[in-house]
């Protein structure tokens, strides 16, 4: 399903390059769910954005769902992103649409017609059937990031990357949005690896890893 080894990534701090990710190893089976936690700058996100095609693999290697990332051009790892579901951690819900037509955007990017067989077993499990057509601004910042999930979801994907999927709501309404997204993921079959500065939510996954001096280690406590 994920496999990365000896992966390496830099970013320039003025002319000199700055380590983020050094010798990174990762081995995830199809179906797993797992959470990622770090200090903040440790390099979390680039992670998820290497392993969803959105940063350039530097060194080392990196496939996801069988697909080989390394040395791909923008285009193959665009058409390789609508094989994947995104959440990212402010949402990126076009203000334009509908609940309705953000919901069916990956749908829609694979050339399928129609409704998804599955948008209304999705908006029923994140009470959003009542929201079809609202407008993103209508909605509170938790239905915000309901929608995200569902969104990052309709399609079927192989698997979700999810940024910090509950930056923005409670303690109360984190629990309940990550139990759905675990739930649903898991019934569809998708593999679910999530940011998260979270040490409660990250407890509940199957996999718990900690990224620190640009090394992935099993998370403990």
């Amino acid at each position: 399903m994920i496999e990365i080894s000896a992966l390496h990534f830099s970013r320039l701090d003025g002319t000199h390059p700055r380590p983020i990710l050094s010798g990174l190893d990762l081995s995830l089976p199809a179906g797993a769910q797992c959470s990622l936690v770090g200090d903040s700058g440790t390099g979390k996100t680039t992670l998820l954005n290497l392993m969803a095609g959105l940063e350039p693999c530097q060194q080392g290697s990196l496939t996801v769902l069988g697909y080989d990332l390394v040395g791909k051009s923008a285009t193959e790892l665009a058409l390789f992103r609508r094989r994947i579901g995104i959440v990212f951690q402010h949402f990126q819900l076009l203000e334009s649409l509908s609940v309705y037509d953000n919901l069916l955007l990956p749908h829609r990017l694979l050339g399928r017609q129609g409704k998804p067989r599955r948008l209304q077993m999705l908006a029923d499990a994140l009470g959003l059937s009542a929201l079809l057509s609202r407008y993103p601004h209508q909605l509170s910042g938790g239905e915000q990031q309901r929608v995200a999930v569902c969104r990052a979801l309709i399609h079927e994907p192989g698997l979700v990357l999810a940024d910090e999927p509950t930056g923005n709501l409670d303690e109360s309404n984190s629990q309940i949005v990550v139990a759905q997204l675990k739930a649903l993921a898991r019934e569809l079959g998708s593999t679910v690896i999530m940011v998260t500065h979270s040490e409660s939510l990250a407890r509940g996954f199957d996999y718990r890893l900690r990224l620190h001096s640009g090394q992935l280690h099993q998370a403990t406590g």
